[in-house]
C-alpha cells in the first residue's frame, strides 16, 4: 500500500518544473515526441543512467533519472541504512574570484561570509529588495581565492542573470571581483556508509572532514576534486564536484563497493522531505521570507546588525514580530497528502496549504510541509488536511521528521 501511495503520487512531489516523461515509452515514440517538443539538456552520466535501466524525466529543464530498477521505497531505505549515489550535475556551480569576492557575494545573500574559516560552507539565500527568497544555495568559503558557490537548476538561468547584474554594478564601483561559471560535474554520495566507501578513495582523513567543510583532493586517483560534506538526505554526506570527462570513472568506482547503488529524483524527494528540508519552488520561493519559511537561521548575527542585505528593511523587523503565516512540519495518517492540499482549522475553517507531502518510508505516516497562519504554528497544535474533499485529522510537527546525521566530529 506504502509503495503504491507512493509511485502515484511521485510526480505531485516532485518540482513544478517536473511536467512530462520522456524515455518510458517501449517503442520509443515517446522519447521522439519529447526531443521534437522540448530540448532537453543532458548531464555527463545520461547515457550512463540509461545503460543502468534510469527512468528518465524533465527536471529544471534537464532529463534526469526519477528511479532506475530498485522501487522509490528500496531505493530511499537503502541510503538510510548504506548509501547512494545522486547525479546532481544539473546544479549551477559557481566560482566567485577577486579581492572583493566575499563582500559581493555578501551584497546579495544573508550569510556572513566573512566569519567563515577557510574551507567553511553555510547554506544562505539569496533575498530580493521585497525580502523574497530568490533561490537557496551553499556558500563555501575557500583558500583557493575564490567563493565557490553551488545553486538550484531550476533557478540557473536567474541566479546566472542575477549575479552577472551585480558583477556589473560593482566593477563599475571600483570593486576587484569576477564569476566563472563551472563545467564541472557533481555527484552526491549519501547514507551512514558513506565514509567508509569514500575513505578508499582519497588521501585526506575523513574523520576532519566535518559537516560544510571542503577539501580539493584527488578521488579514487582523479585530480580535480572538490569534496564537501554535505547534501540533501539529511545523512552524512558528500557532494563531489569532478571533471566532466572523469564522473563516469568515478560513479563506477564508487559502484565497485557493495555498498553503494544509484538513486534518482523520487528517492531524493522523499529523503529531504524526512530531513524537513526545502524544497524551491514548493516550500519557499519569491513570495515567501525566510522568516515565514523559518529560515532565520540562515541569517548572520552581523548581517541582521547591519541590515546590509537585499530585503533587510522588511525581513529583520519580521524576526521581532511575528509574521501572519509560518512554515510548519505536519504529520498524518490515512491518505497521502501532497503538494497543495488545504490545511483546516478543527472548525474547518482553511488556514493554510501544503506545499510539500508523501508518505514517509521510515515513519510509515504521512509527512507534509506547509504554510498555516502564525496561531497555529505551535508543535502539538491539532488541524486537519483536506484530502479528496474530506477532513483528515493532522497534527504540527517539529522537523526533522527523521533524525538527522550529519557528521559533526569525533
Amino acid at each position: 500500500m506504502l509503495a503504491r501511495a507512493f509511485a502515484n503520487g511521485l510526480c505531485n512531489r516532485l518540482p513544478r518544473e517536473t511536467t512530462r516523461t520522456v524515455g518510458l515509452g517501449a517503442t520509443g515514440r515517446q522519447d521522439r515526441q519529447a526531443s521534437t517538443e522540448v530540448a532537453l539538456k543532458k548531464t555527463p552520466l545520461y547515457d550512463f543512467h540509461r545503460a543502468q535501466g534510469g527512468k528518465m524525466v524533465e527536471f529544471a529543464g534537464w532529463s534526469m533519472p526519477v528511479q532506475y530498477n530498485d522501487s522509490h521505497i528500496n531505493s530511499h531505505m537503502h541510503t538510510r541504512q548504506h548509501c547512494s549515489i545522486f547525479d546532481v550535475s544539473h546544479m549551477l556551480q559557481t566560482k566567485v574570484y577577486g579581492r572583493d569576492r566575499v563582500k559581493f557575494i555578501e551584497s546579495l545573500i544573508v550569510g556572513d561570509i566573512a566569519e567563515l574559516k577557510d574551507n567553511q560552507g553555510t547554506l544562505s539565500l539569496f533575498t530580493n529588495t521585497k525580502g523574497g527568497i530568490i533561490d537557496d544555495l551553499i556558500v563555501t568559503k575557500t583558500d583557493q581565492g575564490y567563493v565557490y558557490v553551488v545553486s538550484n537548476a531550476g533557478c540557473a538561468d536567474k541566479d546566472s542573470a542575477h549575479m552577472q547584474a551585480r558583477l556589473q554594478e560593482f566593477k563599475a564601483a571600483g570593486h576587484d571581483v569576477d564569476l566563472e561559471f563551472m563545467e564541472e560535474s557533481l555527484i552526491a554520495l549519501q547514507g551512514p556508509s558513506m565514509a567508509q566507501v569514500l575513505q578508499k578513495g582519497v588521501g585526506d582523513d575523513l574523520r576532519k572532514l566535518t559537516f560544510m567543510t571542503s577539501v580539493l583532493t584527488p578521488v579514487f586517483g582523479i585530480q580535480g576534486c572538490r569534496v564537501t560534506r554535505c547534501g540533501y538526505t539529511g545523512e552524512d554526506g558528500v557532494e563531489i564536484s569532478v571533471p566532466s570527462g572523469d564522473v563516469v570513472s568515478l560513479t563506477e568506482k564508487l559502484l565497485a563497493d557493495s555498498e553503494v547503488k544509484l538513486a534518482g529524483l523520487g528517492a531524493r524527494d522523499s529523503l529531504r522531505l524526512e530531513a524537513g528540508l526545502c524544497l524551491y519552488g514548493n516550500d519557499i520561493d519569491e513570495t515567501t521570507t525566510p522568516v515565514e519559511a523559518s529560515l532565520v537561521w540562515t541569517i548572520g548575527k552581523r548581517r541582521r546588525q547591519a541590515q546590509d542585505f537585499p530585503g533587510a528593511d522588511i525581513i529583520v523587523p519580521q524576526i521581532k514580530a511575528k509574521t501572519q503565516r509560518k512554515r510548519v512540519g505536519l504529520i498524518s495518517n490515512g491518505p497521502p497528502v501532497r503538494q497543495h492540499t488545504p490545511i483546516l482549522s478543527s472548525d474547518g475553517r482553511v488556514i493554510g496549504e501544503v506545499t510539500s507531502g508523501c508518505p514517509s518510508p521510515c515513519l510509515k505516516q504521512n509527512v507534509a510541509m506547509g504554510y498555516v497562519e502564525a496561531g497555529f504554528s505551535k508543535v502539538g497544535t491539532s488541524i486537519q488536511v483536506e484530502v479528496r474533499k474530506k477532513a483528515v485529522p493532522a497534527v504540527v510537527s517539529k522537523m526533522p521528521f527523521v533524525p538527522t546525521k550529519y557528521y559533526m566530529g569525533q
